[in-house]
């Protein structure tokens, strides 16, 4: 029996000990790892809990985040409840595995404490890794702070496990910004927590022994795109599972998410869309242009990157003029990946506002207040002029000599 944990009503955790903790009151049975910082003290933790007692889970060391990931399919496969945690290079050599996991539909929830991916080799934060995942079948949620990164952790499992889903998860969140920054956390009781999760209800489990089935089957070209349209609608058909279990836990806790979040948007002109920790700096900025500009700035929050909200973008910024969307990555000769996706939801709406494509904080580059209120300054223009005054791509926060691309036909 696991030794019982004391748990404050408030206490103060980071991002890393809030999934860490997460973990531990899910009751996960098996967590893989090999360890990559930002995201090491998450595994670290988990290790720690089971050495002394306060779990009955397994925690394996093995010799690379291709092997841990390798490692999770197998104990997921079995029935068991899996998870693991990594950033950055760890992230890229799991990548073979995640689309495994994918396809065979196993729940695992993955961690991800984002981070730049080399060269040059950095270990701040960006969301290059978050990218690189975003077409390999796996649900994906965004967390801005450490309440966020605990609370969508224990969301994970239940949605990942539904029967109607059985899909991996990742939870993300900002390397070093959220993952090692101490906030005030009010974690749930063990006992709510657990309840709230569920024990994990196997499916298809390889240790059911009467009845055998196949995984990694190999189909070629007669199965193979039926087994990945099926996926795809697997993943889009999460969306009301997704809502449900948001509801659900609002109703336990009164903390509120929604796969797209609004602040400021109900008479928004000038629109800031964001993912990660920047979307708490672009708050306070929209709120300094009202006070003191009387600009109406608001800001978009994807917090659920897969499925992708299309319907729910479009609806957050029908009445938008000018938006910039901000991507934390390079983005490698085109418009950026972010830019790219919320474009597509304008360009499909019947209102088709002014969108621009802001990269910026690089390698854990920090993007400020004052820089947020410069944007919304330069959206202004854009929604008085009726047009792109500017170039659709900026470097924002960049040092050295202003690079922007893509000229519009006025520009």
């Amino acid at each position: 029996m696991a030794v019982k944990f004391d748990l404050n009503e408030r206490e103060v955790w980071d991002g890393n000990y809030a999934a860490s903790q997460a973990l531990r009151q899910a009751d996960v049975d098996v967590v893989i790892a090999y360890p990559i910082t930002p995201s090491t003290p998450i595994v670290e933790n988990y290790g720690s809990y089971v050495a002394n007692g306060y779990i009955n889970g397994e925690f394996v060391m093995v010799e690379s985040e291709h092997a841990a990931m390798s490692g999770c399919v197998g104990a997921s496969a079995a029935g068991g409840r899996v998870s693991t945690a990594t950033s950055s290079q760890g992230f890229a050599l799991m990548a073979e595995v995640l689309y495994q996991a994918s396809g065979m539909r196993l729940p695992i929830v993955l961690n991800v404490v984002n981070r730049a991916l080399a060269s040059p080799l950095n270990v701040r934060g960006d969301h290059a890794d978050m990218y690189l995942g975003r077409d390999s079948g796996w649900l994906q949620m965004g967390a801005f702070n450490a309440q966020e990164a605990y609370d969508l952790a224990l969301c994970a499992f239940k949605i990942a496990e539904n029967a109607s889903v059985r899909l991996p998860m990742m939870v993300h969140q900002d390397g070093f910004i959220t993952s090692h920054t101490a906030q005030n956390v009010y974690p749930l009781t063990d006992e709510t927590a657990i309840n709230f999760v569920g024990k994990i209800q196997p499916i298809d489990d390889m240790l059911d022994f009467s009845r055998p089935i196949t995984y990694g089957a190999q189909t070629e070209e007669d199965w193979h795109f039926e087994h990945k349209a099926k996926q795809h609608k697997a993943i889009m058909d999460s969306m009301p599972v997704i809502d449900s279990v948001f509801a659900e836990f609002k109703e336990i806790t009164g903390r509120e998410y929604n796969r797209v979040e609004k602040y400021d948007m109900e008479d928004a002109d000038v629109v800031i869309v964001g993912l990660g920790s920047t979307v708490e700096t672009a708050r306070v900025a929209a709120k300094n242009m009202r006070e003191t500009k009387g600009i109406k700035a608001g800001v978009v929050a994807i917090r659920c990157f897969r499925p992708f909200p299309y319907e729910e973008v479009r609806e957050a910024l029908k009445n938008a003029k000018a938006i910039a969307v901000t991507d934390r990555s390079s983005p490698g000769g085109a418009m950026g990946a972010f830019f790219n996706e919320v474009s597509a939801a304008m360009y499909t709406s019947i209102n088709r506002p002014i969108v621009t494509n802001f990269i910026y904080g690089l390698g854990g580059r920090d993007f400020s207040i004052e820089e947020g209120e410069r944007i919304f300054a330069e959206q202004q223009v854009h929604a008085d002029a009726g047009y792109i005054t500017t170039e659709i791509q900026q470097f924002s926060g960049l040092r050295g000599p202003k690079l922007a691309f893509f000229k519009t036909e006025r520009s």
